[in-house]
């Protein structure tokens, strides 16, 4: 399982001093990056592939506040994935120190391709790296954004 650590800041507070909610975007995009990065996928290599992560969607459910300077923990998972890893489901799942859920959210994807700004599976050691994402119980096999050969 590919966790992360973080204390919550000013700078991610909201009027209602708790988290706000574009703060959970951004520490799960940090966390999906991280992971990237620890399998051999840095932004630097992303840049060099011009191959590039895009979502299509973030679905956030709520369950627990978190507060100014509280420590909380974000995981990753896979939600998703298609066989040929061109469309995915990624979930990070927010938890307090207590390992309460504070927060899960669902981002789907797909990897497009920085030159002609088009879809794409993506390369296979990439592939390999999603493959290495612990999966949720409720995992679901996605369509490829390939159309099938006649």
């Amino acid at each position: 399982m590919f966790r992360q650590t973080f204390q919550a800041g000013w700078g991610d507070m909201d009027f209602n001093a708790h988290m706000a909610n574009t703060a959970f975007l951004d520490r799960a995009a940090d966390v999906r990056m991280m992971f990237f990065a620890a399998h051999g996928f840095p932004m630097s290599e992303f840049r060099q592939r011009r191959l590039g992560p895009v979502l299509f969607r973030d679905e956030i459910d709520y369950q627990r506040e978190i507060s100014l300077l509280e420590m909380f923990h974000v995981e990753l998972t896979l939600a998703g994935l298609a066989p040929d890893g061109s469309r995915f489901i990624m979930q990070n799942t927010f938890t307090n120190d207590a390992g309460k859920l504070c927060a899960r959210i669902q981002s789907s994807g797909s990897w497009l391709n920085l030159e002609t700004r088009k879809l794409q599976p993506p390369p296979p050691d990439l592939l390999a790296a999603l493959n290495e994402i612990a999966r949720t119980d409720t995992f679901a096999e996605l369509p490829s954004i390939q159309k099938p050969s006649a």
